[in-house]
């Protein structure tokens, strides 16, 4: 008679931690879902960036279209090699005029953007003072940078000196968010720039909230606090908010910029925009700089969001640019406070922890230049009918 033989171990693979980590995220209540929207859309839209209006307009598309037709796809290679088109040199051109800096450099994205500027000018020896309160791709950039980083608390230039004060005649930078993306409020430039001058810093300003928003015109906020052009300043932006397209770019000094084209890993490793994206980016710069409007109706729109949401009890912080936060009792109520009223028409963004450093659940609003009387208070009534207990 044949011995009965054990059962072997269940077999591990490698993976099998994740539903560790899937379980531990369900049970704090912060699953991630991707959730597939169609090309049309009944939703009044103000959870996404598009904050002047312009990623369906006519002039736009129709570049996108163009630029496709005639330079393909794809830009076929790294900027360096066969993935700069006469379009790219063009964006730059007009960009870096348009916002009043020497020279500029598009990326393929806003986030690479951001790693290029402080692993460029960053390096080992180095100093970054970082905003605690900067978007993902700054702490990333920071982290990556092989520089020393220190974490100052959110818009306080005395911190910034006193870190800056503290490490004498090291090579340093400054990095804030211009407009910072949870509550929508403004990083104190000037006090910044002046704090990093009498120490012989470099700024970084992180201005993809500001652009096409804040400053003369849409210039964005290092214009609007006479930055710009500034040999000691490097801003970055997106080409995915208000120009409505995809895409980034570094502004700054000429020598930084050729300093990036030489030094930048996610610049000479990554292939080039495509011409789609750049044609789009292009048209919508050049309908910005046709109608000075825009920026102002957008910082209109946010105020009277705010102004409507605060009669209606809710904690809202005033907002500087076209980011309007509405605080909710905790991430759970606001997950379903946004599926409520997505469930009512209206698509608005849901921020919680991790993602936001104070650990405050919000909705996140945003404002576009667009968007009708009616629309606002609509969308204004759905937030209050939806709202959960504890809201206001």
């Amino acid at each position: 008679m044949s011995q009965a033989q054990p059962t072997p171990p269940a077999r591990r693979t490698a993976f099998d931690w994740t539903g560790a980590e899937a379980r531990r995220r369900a049970e704090a209540g912060l699953v991630r879902t991707l959730r597939p929207r169609r090309a049309e859309s009944e939703l009044v839209d103000l959870a996404g960036n598009d904050y002047l209006g312009l990623t369906r307009h006519p002039e736009v598309t129709a570049a996108a279209a163009e630029a496709a037709r005639r330079w393909g796809a794809g830009a076929t290679g790294s900027r360096l090699v066969t993935g700069t088109t006469e379009l790219h040199a063009t964006l730059e051109r007009e960009l870096a005029a348009f916002c009043g800096f020497e020279a500029a450099l598009v990326f393929s994205s806003g986030y690479t953007a951001n790693l290029a500027a402080l692993t460029a000018l960053g390096g080992p020896g180095a100093l970054i003072v970082s905003d605690a309160a900067n978007h993902a791709s700054i702490v990333d950039g920071c982290r990556l940078a092989r520089a020393e980083a220190a974490v100052v608390p959110h818009a306080d230039p005395e911190a910034v000196r006193k870190t800056l004060e503290a490490h004498p005649d090291r090579r340093a930078l400054a990095v804030s968010d211009s407009v910072f993306s949870v509550d929508g409020d403004r990083a104190p430039l000037e006090e910044l720039a002046a704090v990093c001058r009498d120490h012989g810093a470099g700024i970084v300003v992180d201005d993809a909230h500001g652009f096409g928003v804040l400053g003369e015109g849409g210039r964005g906020a290092p214009y609007g606090a006479g930055l710009a052009g500034d040999e000691d300043v490097v801003a970055t932006l997106t080409l995915s908010k208000s120009l409505g397209s995809q895409g980034g770019a570094v502004l700054g000094p000429a020598r930084v910029i050729e300093h990036l084209v030489n030094a930048a890993r996610t610049f000479i490793f990554d292939t080039g925009l495509a011409p789609a994206a750049t044609g789009a980016a292009l048209a919508s710069l050049r309908l910005i700089a046709a109608d000075p409007g825009l920026a102002g109706r957008a910082r209109t729109v946010a105020v009277d969001l705010h102004r409507m949401l605060t009669e209606a009890g809710f904690t809202s912080a005033r907002p500087d640019a076209a980011v309007v936060s509405v605080h909710a009792p905790g991430p759970e109520e606001a997950l379903r406070w946004a599926a409520d009223c997505r469930e009512h028409g209206l698509s608005v963004g849901c921020f919680r922890p991790p993602s936001v450093p104070d650990g405050i659940s919000r909705l996140r609003l945003t404002a576009r230049a667009d968007l009708t009387a009616a629309e606002i208070a609509a969308a204004v009534a759905t937030i209050v009918r939806t709202a959960p207990a504890g809201a206001r």
